[in-house]
């Protein structure tokens, strides 16, 4: 068995002197038959490590029904990295922030007035609950137990979030009595106030930046004296959000603040190696003064790009590894090019139009109090006497689409700070809110969506709200299911669409958006994602594994106007404009 520990200068690997030369993939990000090319590809950079989250959202998403098969295989994602002759450093949370909904914490665990990543004991109970799940699977993975796994990271970035050591010491406890013996690190921005609060004297600390690496690792080694220096997020690209640019990097400046690293002597984690895609309604959102909820796509400008293809930025961090660190001579091959068709759609008709089978309440019901984990909920309303007037809200979150019996009255946006909009008279008022992502940081973690409060018309609330959850993959199920052809319509009215294409071998695929307005797509039943004409991203990636050689489904659920009946195959990504 192979050893791994901290010496007094270095990382030591069968008590050698080692540099962590490593790249981030998200398994959860990542369709499971595509993990092997992407941990293959980053040894061929010359990583010799790779780095993943644990999001314990995608794991146990309600309470109790822990699942770690197919997508969520952690076990046999770290087996691959094994194969691949890498190493593996786990991060296991419980919170990751990682531009992922509600980051990483189930939404069950967040509902409700506790205090969240503190030493409070019934979150403190569920967290250890959860560790010691994903530690059975990370336990007889360690490297001295002939696994690959050389790192475990304890919590994340939590000298921005708070100061509870009683916290960081039970999370330490836990670890190592579930088994965990190899090195415990944590990461922190490299502020003073920051690594001082986000870690614990026995713990190795590391840092999270981009550039100007050697004042950043001065910085750390002012509170590490002793031990490797590492850079655990180097971030090498950005995330985007809606109504925003797409995010990319310089390439040379890039590679000049990783060679800048390593000739320090310093290991590094590049995050991303490959960013992967927040398929289904995983994305999570931003909100420092307006709330921004980010991209289906999360390319981040990575060596690999969304689809596993190699970038200008893969071979100029192969060049600065290589001066450091054995290269393989072998180079990815260069992907086939992509199919581009177009598929005719058939109007499949409503799908937001499910009866109302809850029981009137006097205010809307949240997701939250729904436990729906979905992204829509209606809410229908008799309205007094049949007046319109001036409808206010105390807050949406974080989309709605206002109509008065079936027609079309407005939006509600909690991005453009929305509260008010002037309806006419009418029988039934109805709210179709969308819950756009979770935001995935500091104090906002947990928020409930939907409705919050009691809406008013002419300032006196309205009560006897239904709200009846719509679940967004059932409903594609469904239609797919019984589609057939009939007329079609562009209405404004939300619309459902089906289309047939036939595939000569499993592909990866580009499915163009700009004919939509804003909606979800699915191939085969799979979730790619959400798409909005508000941008950047104008594709969503379609995996190989998803597709079929013979017949293909295409469902697009439409919310607001589909422009052309198409649905149109591309050539490549389209991720929208980047900043001049």
């Amino acid at each position: 068995m192979t050893s791994f520990s901290i010496g007094e200068t270095d990382f030591l690997r069968a008590g050698l002197p080692h540099q962590v030369i490593a790249g981030a993939i998200h398994y959860f990000r990542v369709h499971p038959d595509q993990w092997q090319d992407r941990i293959r590809k980053a040894r061929l950079m010359g990583l010799n490590t790779i780095e993943t989250y644990v999001a314990w959202n995608a794991h146990e998403p309600r309470r109790g029904e822990w699942d770690a098969t197919g997508w969520n295989d952690l076990g046999r994602f770290l087996d691959l990295i094994q194969a691949e002759g890498m190493d593996a450093i786990v991060r296991p949370g419980p919170y990751i922030c990682a531009e992922w909904h509600n980051g990483g914490l189930p939404n069950w665990l967040t509902a409700g007035e506790r205090e969240l990543r503190s030493s409070e004991p019934t979150y403190l109970a569920d967290v250890s609950e959860y560790l010691r799940r994903v530690y059975e699977i990370v336990a007889p993975r360690q490297i001295d137990r002939g696994g690959s796994v050389v790192l475990v990271q304890i919590e994340n970035e939590y000298g921005a979030y708070g100061a509870d050591k009683a916290y960081l010491e039970a999370l330490v406890a836990l670890t190592r009595e579930a088994g965990i013996t190899v090195p415990l690190t944590t990461v922190d921005q490299p502020t003073d106030r920051m690594l001082s609060d986000g870690s614990l004297p026995e713990l190795h600390k590391t840092g999270s930046f981009g550039s100007r690496s050697a004042e950043r690792l001065a910085t750390l080694r002012s509170h590490q004296p002793t031990g490797p220096l590492m850079c655990s997020e180097f971030w090498d690209g950005w995330f985007d959000w809606w109504g925003g640019v797409h995010h990319t990097t310089d390439v040379a400046a890039a590679a000049a603040d990783l060679d800048e690293l390593l000739a320090a002597g310093a290991s590094v984690n590049i995050y991303m190696f490959h960013g992967g895609t927040n398929f289904a309604l995983t994305n999570g959102a931003n909100r420092k003064g307006r709330y921004l909820p980010i991209v289906t796509s999360d390319d981040y400008d990575a060596p690999l790009d969304e689809a596993g293809n190699p970038t200008e930025k893969f071979f100029a961090f192969c060049d600065v590894i290589a001066k450091y660190a054995p290269v393989p001579e072998e180079l990815p091959l260069a992907a086939e090019p992509a199919p581009v068709f177009s598929v005719p759609l058939i109007s499949a008709g409503p799908w937001t139009d499910a009866e109302a089978g809850s029981p009137a309440s006097a205010a809307p019901v949240t997701f939250d109090e729904l436990e729906h984990l979905s992204a829509l909920v209606r809410y229908d309303v008799s309205l007094p006497e049949g007046r319109g007037g001036q409808l206010v809200l105390d807050e949406v979150r974080d989309l709605a689409w206002v109509s008065v019996d079936g027609q079309a009255v407005g939006t509600l946006s909690r991005t453009r700070h929305d509260r008010a909009l002037q309806i006419p008279a009418g029988r039934t008022l109805s709210i179709l809110v969308e819950e756009q992502g979770r935001v995935n940081y500091d104090h906002r973690l947990g928020e409930q969506k939907g409705l919050i409060g009691t809406p008013a018309l002419d300032g006196a609330p309205l009560t006897g709200w239904h709200s009846t959850p719509l679940d967004v993959a059932e409903i594609a199920a469904a239609i797919a299911s019984r589609a057939t052809e009939s007329s079609i319509t562009t209405g404004s009215a939300p619309s459902a669409w089906v289309g047939e294409f036939v595939l000569d071998s499993a592909s990866d695929l580009f499915l163009g958006t700009d004919a939509w307005s804003k909606g979800y797509a699915f191939v085969n039943g799979f979730f790619l994602g959400r798409y909005w004409r508000n941008g950047p991203q104008r594709t969503l990636f379609v995996p190989a594994p998803a597709t079929n050689a013979g017949p293909n489904t295409v469902v697009v659920l439409e919310l607001e106007h589909v422009l052309a009946p198409t649905a149109d195959f591309v050539s490549a990504l389209a991720l929208g404009d980047t900043e001049e």
